[in-house]
C-alpha cells in the first residue's frame, strides 16, 4: 500500500504568507489615499491651480511620510512575512517619493502664491521668505524640507558608498525632526486638517498610528523581549582561523518567537562594543535553552568576538527575518549556501521536513566552516549534500550543474543565502531553469533608520 506524504502546513495554505503581508500594506495605504482625496474635496478648491496641487501633493508627501515610518517599525507580523530587506527597500524608494513630492508642494504653493498675490514685484524667492514671516508653520516646513532633501542626498548610493555606516545612520536619524517640523506645520497651516474635526481627527489618528508603531517596534518591544529573557554569553568556539560560534542563553527562552533562517541585531555589552549592533543570522535551529550565532571575521567588531568572555550579557534585537519555512509552497527543498551564509541554511536543514537537498558552495575544503554539522543533519534526515570547490570562475551553480545535482529542482523550494555576487549568479541560474518566483527564497541584510 502507498501512504501519500502530507506536505507541511505552509504548503497546504490558499494565499501565501508574503502575499498576505504585502496584500496588506497596500491595502493600508490605498484605504488612507482614497480618505486624504475625500478630505480634500471636502475642504474646498483654491482658485489657483498651482495651490491647488501643492495642498494635493503636500497631503500625499505627508501621508507617505507616515507610511515610510510603518516601513521601518519593525513589527514583528509585517517582518515575518515580507521580510526587513523588502520592507527596507519599499522604505528606500518611498522616501524618494516623499522627497519629490514635498519638492513639488513647495514649488506649487510658492509659485501658486507669487501668481495671486497682490503685489507683482514679489519674485518667488522673496514670496517664500514673505510666507515663512507671516505664516505660521512655513518656516518648520522648509526646515523640514532641507533635512529631507539633506537625507536623500546621503541616501543615494554613490554617497552611501563613500560613508560609513554609522556617519549615514546618524544622518538618517533626523528623519524623526523632519517627521515632528512637517507635522507641526499640517497643523499650524493645513488647509484639509483645519477644515473639519473629523479631518484633523483623521491626520492626528494617522501621525499617531505611525510614531506609536516606530516606537513599539524600535523601543518598547526590544526592550521588553531582553528584560524578560536576560541573555547572556555561555560559550565562545572558535570554528576556523577567522570564524567564531557564540553561544548564548537566557530566561524563558522557549517564549522568544525566534525560527531557522531568522536573525538579530546583536550588542555584545562590554565597554568597547555596546554602541555596535551586528546583524547574524541563527546558525542553529532555536531549541528553547540556547541560541546560536556564527560569524566571519570582516572587520574590527566580528573580528572581537572571539574574545567575548562568558557571562557578558547581550542585548539583541529581533528574530527578524522572512527567509524561514513559513513561506514553504512545496513538501521538497533546495538549500544553497555560499561560504558564512552557510549559518542560517544549517539552521534551516535542523528544521526542515521532506526531502532536502543542500549544496555549500565554498573556494576551498578549509572554507567550508559548519560543514561536519552539515553532513550529520543530512545524515540523520535522510538529506543529500554536495560540497562544491573551486574558483568563481567558471561558474561551479550555472544552469547545467544546478540541473545535473537537483534533476527536480523546479519541483522544490529554494532557499538560498551566500555573498552578493553568488547569489546574483544562482537567481539567474533558477530563472533559466524555470524555478517559479514563488519557490525561491532569500533574504539580504539591509538596515535603515
Amino acid at each position: 500500500m502507498t501512504t501519500l506524504r502530507q506536505p507541511p502546513a505552509a504548503t497546504r495554505q490558499g494565499v501565501r504568507p508574503r502575499v498576505v503581508g504585502r496584500t496588506g500594506l497596500y491595502a493600508v495605504l490605498l484605504a488612507n489615499a482614497v480618505v486624504v482625496a475625500v478630505f480634500f474635496v471636502q475642504a474646498g478648491f483654491a482658485s489657483n491651480t498651482l495651490i491647488v496641487l501643492g495642498r494635493l501633493t503636500g497631503l500625499y508627501g505627508s501621508l507617505l511620510m507616515a507610511f515610510q515610518l510603518l516601513l521601518v517599525a519593525r513589527l514583528p507580523w509585517f517582518d515575518r512575512r515580507i521580510g526587513m530587506d523588502r520592507l527596507t527597500s519599499w522604505h528606500r524608494w518611498t522616501g524618494f517619493s516623499v522627497l519629490w513630492l514635498l519638492l513639488a508642494h513647495a514649488v506649487f504653493i510658492v509659485f501658486g502664491y507669487t501668481d495671486f498675490s497682490a503685489d507683482s514685484s514679489l519674485d518667488p524667492v522673496n514670496q517664500l521668505v514673505d510666507l515663512a514671516e507671516t505664516v505660521e508653520g512655513v518656516l518648520r516646513a522648509i526646515t523640514a524640507l532641507a533635512i529631507i532633501i539633506v537625507v536623500g542626498v546621503v541616501s543615494a548610493r554613490s554617497a552611501r558608498r563613500r560613508l560609513a555606516y554609522e556617519t549615514w545612520h546618524f544622518i538618517h536619524l533626523y528623519t524623526y525632526v523632519a517627521v515632528v517640523l512637517a507635522f507641526t506645520h499640517q497643523v499650524a497651516a493645513g488647509t484639509t486638517f483645519t477644515s473639519s474635526s473629523a479631518a484633523k481627527t483623521y491626520w492626528y489618528a494617522v501621525w499617531g498610528g505611525a510614531l506609536a508603531a516606530v516606537f513599539t517596534g524600535r523601543l518598547v518591544l526590544p526592550l521588553w523581549r531582553n528584560l524578560r529573557h536576560q541573555l547572556r554569553v555561555t560559550a565562545v568556539v572558535p570554528e576556523s582561523d577567522n570564524v567564531v560560534s557564540i553561544y548564548i542563553t537566557g530566561r524563558d527562552l522557549e517564549r522568544l518567537p525566534a525560527r531557522a533562517g531568522q536573525f538579530f541585531l546583536w550588542r555584545f555589552l562590554t565597554k568597547d562594543r555596546w554602541w555596535q549592533a551586528n546583524p547574524f543570522s541563527l546558525s542553529a535551529a532555536p531549541d528553547g535553552r540556547t541560541l546560536r550565532l556564527t560569524a566571519k571575521r570582516a572587520g574590527d567588531g566580528s573580528a572581537a568576538l572571539r574574545h567575548l568572555k562568558v557571562g557578558t550579557r547581550v542585548f539583541a534585537e529581533g528574530p527578524y527575518g522572512a527567509f524561514t519555512t513559513l513561506h514553504r509552497t512545496r513538501p521538497d527543498a533546495l538549500l544553497i549556501a555560499g561560504g558564512v551564509g552557510v549559518t542560517p541554511i544549517r539552521a534551516l536543514l535542523e528544521e526542515l521536513h521532506g526531502h532536502a537537498v543542500v549544496i555549500y558552495r565554498v573556494a576551498t575544503d578549509q572554507d567550508a566552516v559548519l560543514y561536519d554539522e552539515l553532513r550529520d543533519l543530512a545524515l540523520a534526515k535522510g538529506a543529500e549534500l554536495h560540497l562544491v570547490t573551486g574558483p568563481p570562475v567558471p561558474d561551479r551553480l550555472a544552469p547545467r550543474e544546478l540541473a545535473r545535482l537537483v534533476p527536480d529542482i523546479a519541483g522544490r523550494d529554494v532557499y538560498l543565502c551566500g555573498p552578493p555576487p553568488m547569489m546574483n549568479a544562482v537567481l539567474g541560474s533558477l530563472r533559466e531553469l524555470d524555478v517559479p518566483k514563488a519557490q525561491i527564497h532569500f533574504e539580504r541584510f539591509s538596515l535603515a533608520g
